[in-house]
C-alpha cells in the first residue's frame, strides 16, 4: 500500500479516528524518544529527555474537545476556538522543537541556526516564528516547501489569538478541524524522516 493513497483514503475519517492516530503516533513518539540514550548523541538524548513529551500526548487527547464545536451565536464559541488553535498550535510548534532536538548536533552547528544574543538557540528554547523561518529555509521539501510555511504561519497567527485584547483572524471550527487532519500528515512526515534503530 502506497503511503500517498493511505492519506488519501484517511481524508474521509471521522474527526475523532483522525485524533486517535494523531495521539497514536505521539505516544510512539514519546515513548520512544523519552529515553533516546545509548544510542542518539548524548546531548540530543539529554535534551529529548527532558522535553515534556507526556505532555504533547495530553495535548493530543484534548483534541477531541474541539470536535463538537458551540454554536455560532453561544457565549463560548469565540473562545473555544481561539483555546482549540493554541492547543493545535502547540502540537505544531513542539513537533518542530521534536524534529530539531533530534537532530540537535547538526542543528547547533547550522549557519541558520536560530540566534539570540550571539549564541545558538537550543529548540526547546526557540520562539515559534523563529522556528518557521528555520523550517522554510532548511527542513521543508522542496515540492512541499511554500504550502507548508503558510500552513503553519496559519496556525501561528490563529494561536496568537490567544493574546485576546487585540482583533485577530480566528477563521473557524470547519478550518481547525481541516487543520487537525494536516496536522497528522506533518507528525507521519517528519517521523519518517527521524533515524530509529527499529525502522
Amino acid at each position: 500500500m502506497k503511503f500517498s493513497s493511505y492519506k488519501e483514503r484517511r481524508k474521509s475519517w471521522p474527526l475523532q479516528d483522525t485524533i486517535n492516530k494523531i495521539i497514536e503516533v505521539n505516544e510512539d513518539i514519546a515513548q520512544f524518544w523519552s529515553n533516546s540514550h545509548g544510542w542518539a548523541p548524548s546531548s540530543a538524548a539529554d535534551l529529548l529527555e527532558k522535553s515534556r513529551l507526556d505532555w504533547q500526548v495530553s495535548l493530543s487527547h484534548t483534541l477531541h474537545r474541539w470536535v463538537d464545536a458551540p454554536e455560532a451565536n453561544a457565549p463560548d464559541h469565540d473562545g473555544s476556538l481561539i483555546l482549540a488553535w493554541t492547543n493545535i498550535g502547540t502540537l505544531v510548534e513542539n513537533t518542530m522543537k521534536l524534529f530539531l532536538s533530534v537532530y540537535l548536533t547538526d542543528y547547533r552547528v547550522d549557519e541558520k541556526a536560530i540566534m539570540y544574543k550571539g549564541k545558538v538557540v537550543d529548540p526547546d528554547g526557540a520562539k515559534f516564528y523563529k522556528l518557521i523561518v528555520f523550517f522554510k529555509d532548511k527542513i521543508w521539501m522542496d515540492e512541499e516547501r511554500d504550502d507548508r510555511n503558510q500552513w503553519v504561519t496559519k496556525i501561528q497567527q490563529r494561536r496568537n489569538a490567544i493574546h485576546a485584547y487585540k482583533n485577530r483572524e480566528i477563521g473557524s471550527f470547519e478550518e481547525l478541524h481541516q487543520v487537525i487532519r494536516e496536522y497528522l500528515d506533518l507528525i507521519e512526515d517528519l517521523n519518517v524522516r527521524l533515524p530509529r534503530p527499529d525502522y
